[in-house]
Parts: C-alpha cells; sequence; structure tokens
C-alpha cells in the first residue's frame, strides 16, 4: 500500500519514526532535522483525520531504563512541529490505556523502544559461542515476537518512516509488519524517498555514473566497493582509505592511516576495475601534517613518496583538479566519505572541493547527486549545498547495506 493512497479517517496509525536526536546536557534537543523529516507522513495521518501513535529508539540503552535517554524529554518538540499537543506513554509495553483514550487528530508518544530488549531482540548478559546463548537467542526471538505484537495491538496500521533503522531486523521495524495484512501497512513518504533515492543511483542510474567513496577505511566500505564495480564508470577513491590502495602498490605512506590487511583486497578491487573497463581514481598526492592537529605544519608530498615523519590530512589541488573533472561530465553521482580530515578546518579544502564541484554538477549540468553517510552529510550541511544536491539520506548505515546491494528488512517487511 502507498501511504498517498490511504485513508487514515478513523484508523489508529502506529508510525515508526527516527527521532534519535542529539541532546545537550540539559536533554535539549540541538538537532531537530530528524523530526522535520517525518513530519509529512504524520501530519497525513492527523489531516486524514486519524490517531496518530509514534514511536522511536533513543541511543543505545541496550535494554535498560536510563532516564537520559527518555524520549519524553523531545515532546514538547514534537509538539511544536506537529501543531497538536502530543501525549506521552511512559511504558511503551503497557500502553493501552494511553492508545484506548486516543482519539482521531490525537498524538501519542511512547517511551524509547530500546528500553526493552525485545527491541533489539538480543541476548542480554549470555556469552556468544555458548550453549546457554543459543537457548537464550531462541528465548528472546520468541519474546521479540510477542512485543512486536503488543506494539501492534495498538493500532489498525503500520507505517515505518525510519530510514536510519531500515537495516535491523527489530521488533518496532521489521517484525510488527508481520502483524498487518499488505493494505495496512507501508512506507512512510521519508521512506519512500530514500527507497527512491538509492534506486535512482544503483537501478535507474543515467551515465557516466561516478561514485565518490571516502573515509577512514576501506573495511567498512569493501563490500560498498565491490557492488558499485558492476554498475559504476567513475570511481573515485579518496580520504584515509586512498592510502591502503597506494601502500598496497609499493607506495611509501609515511604514518598515514591504513589497513594492511586489506592490501591483497584493494589490489583485487583495482584488477577488477580494470578488467570491467571502470576508471578507478586515486589521489596524486596530498597534503600532509607531521602531526594530527589544526596547526601542524602542512607540506604537500606525491601520493606515493610520503617520508615516514608526515601524514596524509588532505586532498590536494592536483588531486581536486582530476576528480572536478570526472564529476562534471557525470550524470549520476553518489558521495559517501569525505576526501580528507575535514572537521579540521586546514584540511577540510578538498572535501569542501567536492561538495561544491558535486552542488555544481547537480545545478549547471543536471546530474543526479547522492550525499549518505554520517560524514558525507556533516560535510555538505557543513559547506551549507545541502539544498544544491539531488538528495541527502538520512540513514547512514542503512545506505550503506543498501548499496552493497543487501536487502533492508524494515523495507522488506512492508512486501513492496
Amino acid at each position: 500500500m502507498k501511504i498517498n493512497e490511504f485513508n487514515f479517517a478513523g484508523q489508529k496509525a502506529i508510525v515508526r519514526v527516527d527521532f534519535n536526536v542529539p541532546l545537550d546536557e540539559n536533554g535539549h534537543v540541538t538537532d531537530d532535522t530528524r523530526i522535520r523529516g517525518a513530519l509529512p507522513t504524520l501530519k497525513k495521518v492527523l489531516a486524514d483525520g486519524g490517531a496518530l501513535i509514534m514511536m522511536s529508539h533513543m541511543g543505545k540503552p541496550k535494554g535498560k531504563v536510563k532516564p537520559e535517554l527518555s524520549l519524553s524529554q523531545i515532546v514538547k518538540n514534537v509538539s511544536d512541529a506537529l501543531g497538536v499537543e502530543v501525549k506521552f506513554a511512559k511504558d511503551a509495553g503497557n500502553a493501552e490505556a494511553e492508545v484506548a483514550a486516543l482519539k482521531a487528530g490525537e498524538a501519542l508518544l511512547l517511551e524509547n523502544l530500546r528500553y526493552y530488549p525485545e527491541e533489539e531482540g538480543k541476548p542480554v548478559g549470555v556469552e556468544k559461542g555458548t550453549p546457554e546463548f543459543d537457548a537464550a537467542k531462541a528465548e528472546m526471538k520468541s519474546r521479540q515476537k510477542d512485543f512486536a505484537k503488543k506494539l501492534a495491538s495498538y493500532a489498525d496500521v503500520y507505517v515505518n518512516d525510519a530510514f536510519g533503522t531500515a537495516h535491523r531486523k527489530h521488533a518496532s521495524t521489521a517484525v510488527i509488519a508481520d502483524s498487518f495484512d499488505a493494505g495496512h501497512k507501508m512506507l512512510g513518504f521519508l521512506m519512500e524517498k530514500e527507497v527512491t533515492a538509492i534506486d535512482n543511483v544503483l537501478k535507474n542510474a543515467q551515465h557516466p555514473f561516478t561514485a565518490i567513496i571516502g573515509g577512514s577505511k576501506v573495511s567498512s566500505k569493501l563490500g560498498v566497493i565491490q557492488n558499485l564495480l558492476d554498475k559504476v564508470d567513475n570511481l573515485i577513491i579518496g580520504g584515509g582509505m586512498g592510502y591502503t590502495f597506494i601502500k598496497a602498490q609499493g607506495g611509501k605512506i609515511g604514518k598515514s592511516l591504513h589497513e594492511d590487511d586489506l592490501m591483497p583486497e584493494a589490489l583485487k578491487v583495482m584488477a577488477a576495475a580494470k578488467e570491467k573497463g571502470v576508471n578507478l581514481s586515486l589521489s596524486v598526492s596530498t597534503v600532509c601534517g607531521k602531526e594530527f592537529s589544526n596547526d601542524t605544519e602542512r607540506r604537500v608530498f606525491p601520493i606515493n613518496q610520503i617520508p615516514d615523519e608526515w601524514e596524509g590530512m588532505d586532498s590536494s589541488e592536483e588531486s581536486i583538479e582530476n576528480w572536478k573533472k570526472i564529476i562534471l561530465d557525470s550524470k549520476t553521482i553518489l558521495w559517501n566519505g569525505p576526501v580528507g580530515v575535514f572537521e579540521l578546518e586546514n584540511f577540510a579544502h578538498g572535501t569542501g572541493e567536492i561538495a561544491k564541484t558535486v552542488a555544481q554538477a547537480t545545478q549547471e549540468n543536471g546530474a543526479y547527486s547522492l550525499i549518505g553517510g554520517g560524514d558525507s552529510v556533516a560535510a555538505i550541511n557543513k559547506f551549507g549545498l545541502a539544498d544544491k544536491v539531488s538528495y541527502v539520506s538520512t540513514g547512514g548505515g542503512a545506505m550503506l547495506e543498501a548499496i552493497e546491494g543487501k536487502v533492508l528488512p524494515g523495507v522488506a517487511a512492508i512486501g513492496e
């Protein structure tokens, strides 16, 4: 069922949102982006004349009640954003009374789902690899089903609008869907946009298709790179992970970040790219620092001739110019991961130039650009360019798994 085709009048809707928002030491929301992202779905339920039940996690309480992670702290923020007074159920697993009192046009927020170990479905306090663990795992899966059924019993219809947790098979993100028929479970507007954005780059990409993969470690992106080799025309590898590729070829990388055990995989990636006709582009030179600090001495060295006492910290102008040509000639662009230590102002130039170039390709050349992953999103926001690209994904881990070719349980459970 598509949410825009469903009429929520007279229906109680339980919506899985991602309200895992950052709080300061006084419990005040410092960034309400995730709350605002869910508003189209939440307002549709209320505008239709439905009753709204919202559920989310916050942080990692690991099955224990932690007051500093209580969703009660954000009730006013959600109320202000929605324009209705939001009621609060302090026990998500026992909220029948609050749900029964809920009328059309009213909204209720359940307490942090991860206060309950059944939400994640992981055994607590038992060592992995033991017979006790296997027994505890089976028991927890049964409890997870019961918890999901309890949540489902509160409503007539289930909506999943939490892309950030779509890669988790939790009670509220996947298991709960088993309790609803196809006409009464659906993706929310935000989830639909996320799924469409990923399909635009993985299934419907216009060529030339360029992927820019950065960040610190090859290990965290290897599956992504391998899956993209069958789809892209150009693969730009920057940031810390690039030094593993350079060292694997016999280059000198000083004390730059790298993973020795991934060097054979790096060589395999390069060989596969060559075989598939993919243009794999690495840095040709790099801005190095003597220490990992903003004010350290800086110098540019060829990427494969970095002296022992120096560390690669940012992409050089020469490398950026090479990459700009590739990006500006692209019709589809996927960017995941910075190409330097952009958190340090003196080493943020390369990542900033990538952000500006992706925006330019989008605005001036009509390219479709998808930005995803926590650091890439932080970078595009830092440089004030989020509204100049096609789509900024809200789910780092979920987006990475989707790009890797994995099925997302939160999407699959809806059956679309």
